[in-house]
This record gives C-alpha cells, sequence and structure tokens, in this order.
C-alpha cells in the first residue's frame, strides 16, 4: 500500500508495547523513485531522517 502525505502532514507510529509512547514527525520533503516512496521526516525529539512507512504508521492530514 502506497502511503499518500504532503509536506506538513504528521506520521504518528504506535508503540509496539504496552505503556511505549507513539512517536509524531512532521512531512518535511516526500521522496518519490518509480513505485517507491519515502519521506523525509522531523520527528517529535527533533531528529531528522529518512523514513519508510511499515503497517504501524498512519498519517495525519492536518489542515492548511
Amino acid at each position: 500500500m502506497q502511503m499518500k502525505g504532503k509536506v506538513g502532514d504528521e506520521f504518528v507510529i504506535e508503540g509496539h508495547h504496552v505503556g511505549e509512547p507513539e512517536r509524531k514527525g512532521e512531512i518535511l520533503e516526500v521522496l518519490t523513485d518509480g513505485d517507491v516512496t519515502r519521506f523525509r521526516v522531523r520527528w517529535d525529539d527533533g531528529v531528522e531522517g529518512i523514513f519508510y512507512p511499515g503497517v504501524d504508521a498512519h498519517i495525519i492530514h492536518l489542515a492548511r
């Protein structure tokens, strides 16, 4: 399944264990190469990186 996020939207990754907090990150850039989409994300701890979303991630489309 292809994720359809835009710059300014937010990824949320659910915690994998009981009591583990979710992780949030703002999409800074959408990177595509053929059928592969990945995202440059700034996480809530300030770290930026390239993210290939898995099944535990969902996108919140924020109002602009």
